[in-house]
């Protein structure tokens, strides 16, 4: 050929692979891709980034959100050994790889291997497309050419980890070693990675815990090849080999599901909680109810009282269909608090200067109105100090503080420290400041939270977001003084007195056992009911809850922080140094009524030869009962007394006080 034809032959030839290379350019360019962006789960995380609870994506797959950086580089390098180990070197498809399975398809008259690359599976995934027709081969190849044109490699590889398979409803690498291994895919063991490996090519039929030597041979099989490859040293391939496979399929984890459906807001939603103390204080809750009425329900909340940050939160003894009501969460139910407001009611008196934890209140029957006031057990023990009214519970001085008070100003308080928000109806009676209103645990433990913040309310929260401002409800003094008066009662089970400020309560029936307490760093609630609200016989604050408020204290600390030393302004002395108008609590309190006989009625008939049930109202213990034949019954501190009564006819009743008061009434006995 002359040079000229050759010029012109090479130019021609030149001209023909432009033109296609450009109409293959042109193809792959005008290729319209799935969508990149699949739904990842909802998370909500613990303040370290620790995963407290996820939820199933449409479809009710776990495909779960994989930061970059955060899969061990050890498995993505077993990844392309096995599967496409010239992968970072071709454009998505491996020409190479095409011959070879064309060449043996050709010899043996049937596919023999497989010529998919790392990048061509990313498109099978995408798309959902199958791998034997040579039409979706074609598609694959294309779009994985585009692929490679729109995406890094590092990419590519992220796409195929966020979708693959992994058995069951499970995509993507972080569903599976949370499913798998229990953890997250940062750090991997070889065994696990290559089990990983292996998965995704057969998802069912190497399920681990379906089939077990299916799994085991095909994790062998990628050992080998990576080890060849000398991804892996054979010393570490061999000890692989001997590593248990996972014997069952682990559950997403479900720390604080309550807190966490509250929280969900899309994406990953951070908390403050701690995960570790979560996970320890539902096992706490869980043996606590052992062997009790399996109709019980549990409550804990821990807080940092100085941020306001909530630490751990059990809403129930967990989720379960056989118990609905574990699906409620009782930190946010309302219930009757019981005893567990007296604190705030001394400390609203010691704070308007109308008392001292040493003035002198009197525990003796009174009444106001219609509203007569008895204390826990039937019995009043006359002149007493606030801080041992208040250290043992007792009713009538707490009401005759809050009626000096007035409880629309208890009621008040209450809302300024972010409690009884929703308390509605006419104006409140001095039963509040025996329960009578509706508080959840979330809201008394933020009252607690505030008497150990010297005063200042925050609202309790579980987000990160700046705390709203203070808000002052006590002064430092008074809130010292409550918190030191709570500090002197002894734990249960007789521990060092001193360190917890601590109170319990017991609703009305026996519905509720509370528990409230802090420390000088932090404060906790535990509430023990039944959820629908119906009677626990026998169940006290006292020895259904407390025991249960000083474990989980102790599982934030082993030793408590130290309560805060008293302010400047603080009057440490006994009752005989207190100023005049401190020493007796009494110009606002009302006076004990003169004794009267509540029942039976003046005139009633009751059957003969059965001791007559009298209920006294007024009046000052011990009391004296006088029948026709004489005294009948002397020494009696309770306000109702079994008297015995002579035979069959009329008869008068009498009763005399301490004070010399006197009532009688006359019955028919028949």
């Amino acid at each position: 050929m002359r040079p000229d034809g050759l010029l012109v032959a090479l130019v021609m030839a030149a001209g023909l692979a432009a033109g296609a290379r450009d109409a293959a350019t042109g193809w792959i360019d005008a290729t319209v891709l799935p969508t990149l962006a699949h739904a990842t789960s909802d998370e909500v995380r613990a303040r370290d980034g620790t995963l407290l609870r996820a939820y199933t994506v449409e479809g009710g797959l776990w495909r779960m959100r994989v930061a970059p950086g955060a899969v061990d580089p050890a498995l993505v390098a077993m990844l392309v050994a096995y599967e496409d180990k010239r992968f970072f070197d071709h454009a998505g498809v491996d020409p190479r790889a095409v011959l070879r399975a064309a060449g043996q398809a050709v010899r043996a008259g049937r596919i023999v291997s497989g010529a998919s690359t790392l990048t061509m599976q990313v498109a099978r995934l995408l798309e959902d497309s199958g791998t034997g027709a040579w039409a979706g081969k074609l598609r694959q190849m294309r779009v994985a050419l585009a692929l490679e044109r729109r995406l890094s490699k590092d990419e590519i590889v992220a796409l195929y980890l966020h979708l693959a398979p992994y058995g069951g409803n499970i995509e993507g690498v972080r569903a599976a070693t949370l499913a798998w291994f229990g953890k997250e895919p940062r750090r991997l063991t070889p065994a696990e990675a290559a089990l990983l490996v292996a998965l995704p090519q057969a998802p069912e039929g190497r399920r681990p815990d379906r089939a077990r030597e299916a799994a085991r041979s095909a994790r062998s099989r990628v050992l080998a090849r990576v080890t060849a490859a000398g991804v892996l040293d054979a010393e570490d391939a061999v000890a692989a080999l001997r590593d248990p496979l996972p014997e069952m399929r682990r559950p997403v984890p479900m720390l604080a599901p309550h807190l966490a459906d509250r929280a969900r807001a899309g994406g990953v939603t951070q908390t403050t909680l701690d995960a570790s103390l979560q996970a320890r204080l539902e096992r706490l809750a869980a043996a606590h109810l052992a062997g009790r009425d399996p109709a019980l329900g549990i409550a804990i909340l821990v807080a940092d009282h100085r941020s306001g940050e909530i630490l751990a939160s059990v809403g129930s003894r967990g989720l379960s269909a056989e118990a609905a009501d574990g699906f409620v969460d009782m930190t946010r139910a309302r219930r009757s608090p019981g005893s567990t407001l007296k604190p705030l009611v001394y400390g609203l008196a010691f704070d308007r200067g109308l008392a001292h934890p040493e003035t002198i209140v009197r525990d003796t029957p009174v009444r106001f109105g219609i509203y007569a006031p008895q204390n826990f057990d039937g019995r009043f023990r006359g002149e007493v100090t606030m801080r041992a009214a208040l250290q043992a519970s007792l009713n009538i001085p707490v009401v005759r503080i809050a009626e000096a008070l007035g409880p629309a100003h208890l009621v008040d308080a209450l809302r300024r420290a972010g409690a009884a928000r929703d308390l509605a109806g006419g104006a409140p009676g001095l039963a509040v400041s025996l329960g009578g209103v509706g508080l959840t645990l979330e809201e008394l433990t933020g009252l607690y939270a505030m008497l150990a913040r010297g005063g200042e309310a925050i609202p309790l929260r579980w987000h990160s977001a700046a705390p709203a401002p203070p808000a002052r409800i006590l002064s430092s003094r008074a809130a010292w003084q409550v918190g030191h008066v709570l500090a002197g009662i002894v734990p249960p089970g007789g521990g060092a007195v001193g360190q917890v400020a601590y109170k319990t309560g017991t609703s009305y029936g026996h519905r509720d056992a509370w528990a409230l307490g802090f420390d000088g760093a932090h404060v906790a609630g535990v509430w023990i009911g039944r959820p629908d609200g119906t009677p626990v016989p026998g169940a006290f604050g006292g020895d259904l809850a407390a025991p249960l408020l000083f474990e989980a204290l102790a599982l934030v600390r082993a030793t408590p922080a130290p309560l805060p030393p008293p302010p400047p302004d603080a009057l440490l002395l006994p009752n005989a140094q207190l100023p005049q108008a401190l020493r007796r609590f009494g110009p606002q309190e009302a006076q004990a009524p003169a004794l009267d006989i509540a029942f039976p009625p003046d005139g009633a008939t009751l059957a003969a030869g059965e001791a007559v049930p009298l209920k006294l109202r007024g009046g000052t213990p011990p009391y004296t009962v006088l029948t026709d034949s004489g005294v009948a019954v002397s020494g009696a501190r309770r306000s109702e007394i079994a008297v015995p009564t002579p035979g069959a006819g009329f008869t008068t009743l009498s009763v005399i006080d301490a004070a010399g008061h006197a009532a009688r009434l006359r019955l028919r006995l028949e």
